[in-house]
């Protein structure tokens, strides 16, 4: 995921700081010399990570764009201007413009705040931000949190003792709160030296850093490999106590799918997998960067002669049209594909889906899934011109069923009225005529609409009496019995006003005889 570095240019991180030796340091100083440490590890270990360089006192600026290249970087760090009073707010508006404006607001990103804790003075400090938090308009909101996915991480350059002192701490970690809980402080652990200040970044490292290294493995075929960006835990909402859930560094493949079978499912996250090449003597090769030059294309070549099965896997897939399904951890899976940046370069992709056995409902449950040898016959046919999914589900599901909706009053008004329509036309609609009216039944006693039943009662005996003289006499047997069951369940007292109970037809000698005449 990007990252934004927001360095202090303040006057106050040109304090002098006391360190052992002739030459004399400024908190700046120590704060470039910390960045620089960040800067080199992301260039070996995450190359392929975009960073911006902001720095900021009552003004903010752009001092680096997104960009791979770390060296840019590291001689911006050199030619950093001192400025006036610390404004943090104005700076992490400036974050949100600058991450907006060139990723947007899906992408992930991570926020590294260099400071030394001091909040600014008067209007545009953060105490006055905080302070007015709650009074803002939303034009005028407060940048936190960021419109973006994010973690905040801020690098004092003061120790605890000296952040306690005053309230700078707890200003700070109202910030992280308003984040979402989402970040993290870190202050230098001891005196202000170079030291403790690479132990404070070192510490920054190893929580967002560090590369993921796994072993991908295929049955007795395994490989090295590096997954970026690294995959962040996940948390299931479901769960009473929601416990993160990593994934494992061992990735198994467990089966092949085509791509037309699988696809475009939901995932939660995509990430390239790259191969770790290592040399006969078991150090790494790739995929960091080498300072030399010559080093680096000596090292590439010799990687390029070593079989690699993270390799022969991403042909594999990318000339068969397939995807391998790879078991993260227990109950839960995802899935390596080929896809192509451009027509001739493609790179070895994996999801995650979400955690459970059956991450998607057209392939069934996973653990089920078997080779098609097991199979008595090809599920694909004998020329591959058909396909055993998406399953069709065991259970019809309510919205694929023929459910009575009464959003509006007509649709109500239609329903009596086919009703009344089949009443008149009795005995010869008798079946359509309950059918109709079973229906409409169990719909109102679902929706608790008792009133309904008693209303339609009274509907049917009011047609009773208009029945002209030629009617016939089994109809006003039906209507009088259908009234009396309507006017039963809508008691709620009774067996007969049960939710699955159905009303019959009234058997009648009128019924019988016109039955034996059909």
């Amino acid at each position: 995921m990007p990252t934004v570095v927001v360095m202090d240019v303040s006057l106050s991180m040109t304090r002098p700081v006391s360190v052992e030796g002739s030459e004399e340091y400024q908190r700046k100083h120590l704060a470039a010399h910390g960045l620089t440490m960040l800067f080199e590890h992301m260039a070996t270990n995450y190359k392929l990570e975009f960073t911006a360089l902001v720095v900021f006192s009552s003004l903010w600026e752009l001092m680096v764009p997104f960009t791979r290249d770390y060296n840019t970087l590291q001689e911006a760090l050199s030619n950093m201007d001192d400025y006036d009073k610390t404004c943090l707010e104005s700076a992490l508006l400036g974050v949100c413009n600058i991450v907006q404006q060139e990723w947007g607001a899906a992408i992930p990103c991570q926020v590294v705040l260099v400071t030394d804790g001091c909040l600014g003075i008067g209007r545009g400090s953060l105490r006055h931000s905080l302070a007015t938090h709650n009074q803002r308009s939303e034009s005028n909101r407060f940048p936190l949190p960021f419109p973006f996915p994010s973690k905040l991480y801020v690098m004092c350059m003061a120790n605890l003792e000296e952040l306690q002192s005053t309230d700078s701490l707890d200003c700070l970690e109202r910030l992280i709160d308003l984040n979402n809980g989402e970040g993290q402080i870190f202050t230098i652990d001891g005196p202000l030296c170079l030291k403790n200040v690479q132990s404070m970044f070192g510490k920054l490292i190893d929580l967002a850093y560090t590369p993921f290294h796994a072993v991908l493995k295929c049955g007795h075929l395994a490989s090295d490999v590096q997954v970026f960006p690294r995959p962040e835990p996940f948390i299931i909402d479901e769960e009473i106590d929601p416990i993160p859930k990593a994934i494992n560094t061992d990735l198994e493949i467990v089966g092949f799918v085509d791509i037309a079978d699988i696809s475009s499912p939901p995932v939660l996250s995509r990430h390239l997998v790259l191969p770790i090449a290592l040399n006969r003597e078991g150090d790494e090769v790739g995929p960091g960067i080498t300072d030399d030059t010559e080093d680096e294309n000596s090292a590439n070549q010799i990687a390029g002669k070593i079989p690699n099965f993270c390799v022969l896997l991403h042909g594999s897939l990318k000339v068969e049209g397939m995807v391998a399904v790879v078991q993260l951890g227990p109950e839960w899976y995802g899935m390596l594909y080929s896809q192509a940046d451009s027509k001739k370069k493609s790179n070895l992709m994996m999801s995650l889906f979400e955690p459970g056995p059956e991450p998607l409902p057209w392939l069934g449950k996973v653990p089920q899934l078997g080779p098609i040898s097991d199979a008595k016959e090809n599920p694909y046919g004998e020329d591959d011109n058909k396909s055993p999914f998406p399953l069709q589900p065991k259970n019809k599901r309510s919205y694929a069923q023929n459910v009575t909706v009464w959003i509006k009053p007509s649709g109500l008004q239609t329903d009596v009225q086919k009703i009344l329509r089949n009443a008149r036309k009795l005995p010869e609609k008798t079946q359509t005529f309950y059918k109709e009216l079973n229906r409409l039944r169990k719909a109102a006693l679902a929706f608790g609409f008792l009133e309904l039943l008693k209303g339609v009662a009274d509907m049917l005996e009011r047609e009773c009496t208009l029945l002209p003289d030629t009617a016939h006499p089994d109809a006003a047997f039906q209507l009088t019995h259908a009234a009396q069951q309507l006017k039963v369940a809508s008691t709620g007292a009774s067996e007969y006003a049960a939710y699955d109970h159905n009303i019959a037809p009234l058997q009648t000698d009128f019924s019988s005889s016109s039955t034996e005449r059909m």
